[in-house]
């Protein structure tokens, strides 16, 4: 049987050609050694006793690890031209790709040639060159079309600053000149994070966000585009940011939700006249009713309490997109903030056919909430675990504490979600095409439920498998790990949820490129 050679690999180059490197310094070192001990003998200059072939040893030991040092450091450039080229040539690796910006090559002039390598391999630089005219008059029609697009375009070097944009792109000049990015992206997908990810493990990448405004709702001339990133290592137009104007699609959804804001905050009053009226009907009749007529009332309540949550959804949903999601924050138990919802969640549960199974240990660390807000949250997660989990199904609501965090779970076994629907979950208005087909709902609950816990400081995380289930968490922080600073802003969630720099509240993060 015919033995078949594996291809070589780029990545097995410096491995082989580093031992053959030591191998021949070792025995060069040894051989000039022997040469010279040899001739001194032959020459009647040194008598062979022990000392003198203790002294070669020394000799030899000391000048043989001097080379293999130098030998080492001298080597260490042809390391760094193979990772380059292994991580250019797709090879699989473990190993970092060596960066331009580093101040080592800054200094030792090897940044030009790694630079050299990765724009061949984007195909920056072609073989030939033009003309020094011909270029010039290429440039200014490339700019001029550019600024002539329908697109924004922003070109960022390899110190991530803005080093072109053309006239669609959403920018402004600072007193100093510089040329900023003004866009708002989500605090746990920025534009910086990703940058930063780039540099430790990529050589070329691409992100695509979608409904990044350059303003809050409520500024004037607000845009919001589908932003797409292109990352390059080492080359000179490292960043290209490509913006496209979605504001005609997306505006008016917006402005569907202030219309809806303002009829919601109208509807307030009937909702809570009508669940007043359930309560004491409920409450006087009760005896009177037959099985029937009480699973009838059940349901209104269930449909009310609906009611009322989806309108406070909407109402939140408004606040948050102006940034006026700040609330303030009191020591409270999460077995407390669910027992004055607990009776409305058994309720849906059993109005549903599903079980609720409820596990909080009462001797959790008391957390940092407002009660009414996490309640919210709460009651929306088991609303969905009910609404997509299997008829007769379980949802488990389970607490424990993690680190400096309480996290609560909500927890179904129902129809799931795939991959792609995971990932879009928590925007506005989002709902997969299976979901608007089978069940009623309005697209903001999560988003909702997002909002809030990062106003408190925490962090919402779904996990699911199609077909198995779905399990939503949340975290709150401790209220002793954030007393302080609740004291010493009267409460007030603002010092948990700004940024250091700038000052941008945290669910907004603004990137200054």
């Amino acid at each position: 049987m015919a033995i078949t050679s594996q291809p070589a690999m780029v990545r097995d180059y410096w491995p082989r050609y580093r031992r053959r490197a030591l191998v021949i310094t070792i025995f060069m070192q040894i051989a000039a050694t022997i040469a010279i001990g040899s001739t001194l003998v032959a020459a009647g200059v040194l008598v062979p006793t022990p000392a003198f072939w203790v002294t070669i040893f020394a000799i030899l030991a000391t000048t043989l690890g001097v080379n293999i040092l130098l030998a080492t450091q001298l080597l260490i450039p042809l390391k760094n031209l193979t990772s380059a080229l292994t991580h250019i040539s797709g090879e699989p690796t473990v190993i970092t790709p060596p960066s331009p910006n580093a101040q080592s090559f800054e200094r030792d002039g090897f940044k030009p040639l790694l630079q050299l390598i990765y724009q061949l391999a984007a195909g920056d630089i072609t073989a030939t060159q033009a003309p020094a005219a011909a270029i010039a008059t290429h440039a200014t029609n490339f700019t001029t079309a550019l600024d002539n697009a329908a697109i924004g375009f922003v070109i960022m070097n390899v110190q991530q600053q803005v080093s072109y944009a053309n006239k669609k792109a959403p920018v402004h000049i600072t007193p100093q000149g510089a040329t900023v990015l003004d866009l708002l992206f989500e605090a746990d997908d920025t534009l910086t994070a990703w940058l930063k990810d780039c540099e430790e493990h990529a050589v070329h990448a691409e992100h695509t966000w979608q409904r990044v405004a350059n303003k809050i709702v409520g500024e004037d001339d607000r845009k919001i585009y589908d932003v797409v990133a292109s990352y390059q290592k080492g080359s000179e137009a490292e960043v290209v940011i490509s913006m496209f104007d979605r504001t005609a699609t997306y505006q008016p959804e917006d402005d569907s939700l202030d219309f809806l804001a303002f009829a919601a905050h109208e509807l307030r009053g009937p909702i809570t006249v009508i669940r007043g009226y359930l309560d004491v009907l409920g409450d006087e009749l009760g005896s009177q009713l037959s099985a029937d007529q009480v699973q009838l009332m059940q349901r209104l309540v269930v449909s009310a309490n609906r009611l009322g949550s989806y309108v406070n959804n909407i109402l939140n949903a408004s606040r948050y997109d102006r940034r006026h999601l700040k609330m303030h924050l009191a020591e409270d138990s999460i077995a407390n903030i669910y027992s004055s919802i607990s009776d409305d969640m058994q309720l849906r549960a059993s109005s549903q056919n599903r079980l609720l199974a409820v596990h909080i240990p009462p001797d959790l660390p008391t957390v940092a909430a407002d009660s009414a807000s996490v309640g919210e949250v709460i009651s929306n997660l088991i609303d969905n675990a009910v609404k997509y989990s299997n008829e007769g199904g379980a949802v488990d609501v389970t607490a424990r504490a993690d680190g400096d965090f309480v996290k609560v779970a909500v927890t179904d076994r129902g129809i799931g979600m795939p991959g792609n629907v995971i990932s879009n979950l928590f925007h506005k208005f989002y709902r997969s095409h299976r979901s608007r087909e089978t069940f009623a709902g309005t697209g903001i609950g999560l988003y909702i439920c997002k909002a809030i816990i990062e106003s408190h400081g925490g962090k919402i995380e779904v996990r699911s498998r199609e077909g198995e289930g779905s399990a939503f968490e949340f975290s709150l922080p401790i209220y002793a790990t954030v007393a302080a600073k609740l004291q010493a802003a009267s409460g007030s969630n603002e010092e948990l949820i700004r940024r250091q720099e700038g000052g941008w509240i945290k669910n907004h993060a603004m990137f200054r490129g």
